[in-house]
């Protein structure tokens, strides 16, 4: 056997673990916010910036338009963001928090950060050792994006 593809020995595999666990740590915080794990992804790039176009939002979440349209569409029907066509380029949609999608950051701050942090408690690691988590997976990420 080739010690190379030993799945103790996979990066991907702890990746993808601690990717899929975490989304499931999120789950019942966002649920009782009345949102998916895309769908807050989608609202924190917003609340840092409101009034983007799709593609811009697309672009940050590393995602293709057509996955994060559908996303869109259904945040637009629970009222927490409303598209509309852009002023110069009537092709782009310009996406916008509604006042729902704004009450949500309050409330996702509120619950979020100390629901997270309540779930780690048995985790060893610092706050210092996630920052540093955060680089060292950036580095791969823009390594490996295209």
């Amino acid at each position: 056997m080739y010690t190379e593809l030993q799945l103790d020995n996979q990066i991907c595999f702890r990746l993808y673990t601690a990717a899929r666990l975490v989304t499931q740590a999120y789950t019942p915080l966002l649920t009782a916010l009345g949102i998916t794990y895309p769908q807050y992804l989608v609202l924190l790039v917003l609340w840092e910036k409101d009034n983007q176009p799709v593609n811009d939002i697309a672009h940050r979440l590393l995602l293709e338009t057509n996955t994060v349209t559908p996303l869109l569409q259904r945040m637009e029907k629970q009222g927490i963001v409303s598209r509309k066509k852009g002023e110069q380029d009537k092709r782009q949609q310009i996406v916008s928090l509604t006042a729902k999608g704004k009450q949500l950051e309050q409330e996702a701050f509120e619950l979020v950060p100390a629901g997270m942090k309540d779930q780690l408690a048995t985790c060893p690691l610092e706050f210092a050792d996630f920052q540093q988590l955060a680089q060292e997976l950036d580095a791969i990420i823009n390594a490996l994006k295209k």
